[in-house]
């Protein structure tokens, strides 16, 4: 094995080239992220269209309409109408484990397949729905859908992507959600303006079109090398996949690497018992720390809710919608910026670009809302375009950094031994604080009025400091020498340092 490390190219880097298969599956899989961006943005979007609100929602819209002492920072504020957007994430907390056994003995491609015709079925559920169950089944069945997609796609990119390239690949699964959230934003302006108040219904059918590009993509997309590698006997069948996606015949020293990695996760027989292992800390703490700091970012809040929080500074309903585009737009064109710099720049760097433009911008919201949004009345147009400048500047930092890279980073620190269940807690993880966030926020919001702000922005500090310190770099380091990067870094290998000692010495003594 050793030789097969020798033969790879300088810097430990593998043989091959960007090919056009390798793209095109890439780009195929990334719709996984699009069906994820579009929930995101339809949520937030239709439920501030008042028709949907009336029909599904009344107490909100009499609320909203009605009712002129409620503060500003309350007339969302209704569990039922948190459900509707975090049913999902529940579900999708259930199937991301659900998705882990499915993903390492049946391979990728049948996970990305089930995740999408699930969430075929969730959107014909949503456009058809005719009371509030009906409706929230459907964001059930997208739950099921994204927990699966969420799970095996960034693997899937990882897998397929040479090590020079594998970061501006996953973060084509970013760029999809940015894409995702984009379009919703877009068809929400367009369908509220709708006459007889049914724009809703096309806003959530057509998340089919996104599911149905990733189902048939799943069809027809390739295996990747390591998975069948991980379930057959037969390398033969992966060594002309490899060569088929790196344009070259000399593969064999990458070859080498997958063997000898899939050779060790077949002794493992129950990985999410085996990720618990001191010799895995560092890994299982980036798990559970990433997607909750993803999360406490506050970004979700903003993207579910960008419609009502607009509608709260005092903008109206078309208004607020037109600004969750002007927001949406910016998120996309960073997250590409993203993609084109985190190979040459580093996760690292990205990540403390994004934390301190993060953490200005919601500190200076927070205070000019705490100072001129009192409880009833509007921000006037100037300050209301100000916050709106203010969150694209915020919105960009995210998706220069935690929102690409918190899909990055996780899908390729894993060794293939516990890579799916890995994965699948960081999923499960991320859909977990999601919905605590979203079920939460419109109380929080309720509550801590401007202070929100402050809450999300503390947090970011904490976060910013936690990659400072903990994160090691990952940029162009195999896939399957990524163990090494702990063992090396300041603080990784006083843990996984001291069992290889250990292990040393157990040898010495037993010869």
């Amino acid at each position: 094995m050793a030789v097969g490390l020798a033969i790879a190219s300088e810097g430990g880097q593998y043989n091959g080239r960007l090919t056009l298969l390798v793209l095109v599956s890439c780009m195929m899989a990334a719709t996984g992220g699009i069906i994820f961006g579009y929930d995101l943005g339809i949520s937030g979007g239709v439920t501030s269209m008042e028709p949907f609100l009336k029909k599904f929602f009344p107490k909100v819209y009499t609320k909203m309409k009605e009712d002129t002492k409620i503060s500003n920072y309350c007339k969302f504020d209704s569990q039922l109408l948190t459900s509707f957007t975090s049913s999902l994430y529940i579900a999708g907390l259930i199937s991301s484990f659900l998705a882990s056994p499915v993903t390492g003995a049946f391979g990728r491609k049948p996970s990305i397949l089930i995740g999408g015709a699930a969430f075929l079925a969730g959107s014909a559920l949503g456009g058809a729905a005719v009371n509030v169950y009906m409706l929230i089944l459907g964001r059930v069945l997208l739950g099921v859908g994204v927990g699966f997609a969420n799970q095996s796609v960034p693997l899937y990119i990882s897998e397929m992507a040479l090590p020079r390239h594998r970061g501006a690949m996953n973060i084509g699964f970013q760029c999809g959600v940015g894409l995702g959230v984009l379009s919703a934003n877009i068809l929400n302006f367009g369908t509220e303006k709708i006459k007889g108040g049914w724009g809703w219904r096309i806003s959530l059918a057509l998340a089919a079109l996104p599911a149905s590009i990733l189902t048939i993509g799943a069809i027809l997309l390739p295996e990747t090398p390591n998975s069948l590698i991980q379930n057959s006997s037969n390398p033969d069948k992966a060594k002309t996949v490899l060569q088929r996606i790196r344009g070259t015949t000399d593969v064999q020293a990458e070859l080498d690497d997958l063997i000898e990695a899939s050779s060790i996760s077949k002794t493992i027989n129950r990985p999410f018992r085996k990720i618990i292992q001191r010799k895995y800390r560092p890994q299982l703490v980036m798990a559970i720390a990433i997607p909750f700091f993803q999360q406490v970012t506050g970004i979700n809040v903003i993207t579910f809710y960008a419609p009502i929080l607009f509608r709260t500074i005092g903008q109206g309903e078309s208004a607020s919608l037109m600004s969750a585009v002007v927001t949406g737009l910016v998120g996309t064109t960073a997250t590409f910026i993203s993609a084109l710099v985190v190979d040459k720049l580093g996760r690292k760097t990205l990540f403390m670009i994004g934390g301190i433009q993060m953490f200005v911008t919601q500190i200076t919201i927070g205070v000019i809302m705490a100072i001129l949004l009192v409880d009833h009345g509007g921000l006037s147009k100037g300050y209301a375009y100000l916050v709106l400048a203010l969150i694209c500047v915020y919105v960009a930092g995210f998706a220069w950094s935690w929102g690409p890279l918190g899909w990055l980073v996780p899908s390729e620190i894993f060794p293939l031994e516990i890579r799916s269940a890995g994965q699948s807690i960081t999923v499960a993880m991320g859909f977990l604080f999601t919905f605590i966030i979203a079920q939460s926020f419109l109380a929080m919001l309720c509550r801590f009025k401007s202070g929100i702000f402050f809450f999300f922005g503390g947090w970011v500090m904490v976060m910013t400091a936690f990659v400072y310190f903990l994160l090691p770099e990952t940029k162009n380091v195999p896939i399957e020498q990524m163990e090494k990067v702990w063992k090396d870094y300041w603080f990784w290998k006083i843990i996984v340092g001291e069992m290889d000692d250990e292990k040393m010495a157990y040898t010495q003594q037993g010869a």
